[in-house]
């Protein structure tokens, strides 16, 4: 099976460029430097599958040119992962197609205490997004892939990365688990979250995700969830030749067997 994954946002919760910043980054005419809020989604047989759908996701699917969607999945519930749920009712409209999301309880719960309207079967003049929650407990398939949920912690809030096939996708932690690195034996191609190079008390610095690329040891490693800290191309010229930061709209396919 062939799986072409795009990345439809690779920045930080404020994006890039940032709201009033004049920093070299912010005013940078890279494109690759212009990054929304984390997001992939995952074209295979026919389907496509988004994981988290930020503020951005209106605009992120237009670019992609997404006419359909059959399932997201949430690694966690802040905002910049899903404040953009209501636009998956474009999918919906004029239809009678309700789109599964999958998440773990604690998102679950700010998922239906944002989208209340969306849950409480109280529409009179339409308008809502047709949706059905649903609680991941362990590895579930979706239209003939699987996707392996990887716990990490983004500061103490458990979030969820995924496995599908040869390739990992984590997001907004701090600490990977013991138990959780056996889940990512194997894999081919990883993104992992590279805030910036300061710390920060729930995201990794470029230095401690070159620490993991070295114990995860894929092929090749991308980094995501990028803050206006870094610049696309001389922080790529600083990288192994392995690791590379992602940006918004790339993409890549992989075969599952």
């Amino acid at each position: 099976m062939r799986v072409e994954l795009t990345v439809l946002g690779s920045g930080t919760s404020l994006g890039v460029p940032t709201i009033g910043c004049p920093c070299r980054v912010c005013l940078s005419s890279d494109p690759r430097d212009k990054r929304t809020r984390p997001s992939i989604l995952l074209r295979y047989n026919g389907h496509a599958v988004v994981i988290d759908t930020g503020p951005d996701f209106r605009f992120q699917a237009i670019r992609a040119g997404l006419d359909r969607l059959d399932a997201v999945l949430y690694t966690h519930g802040h905002a910049d992962h899903v404040l953009g749920l209501d636009d998956t009712r474009a999918f919906t409209l004029n239809t009678n197609k309700t789109i599964p999301i999958y998440a773990n309880q604690s998102a679950l719960r700010g998922i239906r205490r944002i989208f209340q309207y969306a849950f409480d079967g109280y529409a009179p003049f339409g308008g809502v997004p047709s949706i059905e929650d649903h609680l991941i407990t362990g590895p579930l398939e979706l239209f003939g892939l699987e996707f392996v949920p990887v716990q990490v912690l983004h500061g103490r809030l458990e979030v969820l990365g995924f496995r599908f096939g040869p390739v990992a996708y984590l997001t907004d932690y701090s600490q990977v688990p013991e138990s959780s690195y056996e889940l990512l034996r194997g894999v081919e191609i990883v993104f992992l979250d590279a805030l910036r190079h300061e710390p920060h008390p729930a995201h990794m610095t470029v230095a401690e995700a070159l620490v993991e690329v070295e114990r995860i040891r894929p092929k090749q490693a991308f980094f995501t969830h990028i803050a206006h800290d870094l610049g696309h191309q001389e922080t790529n010229a600083s990288l192994p030749e392995h690791v590379r930061l992602c940006y918004d709209g790339m993409q890549l396919e992989f075969d599952v067997i």
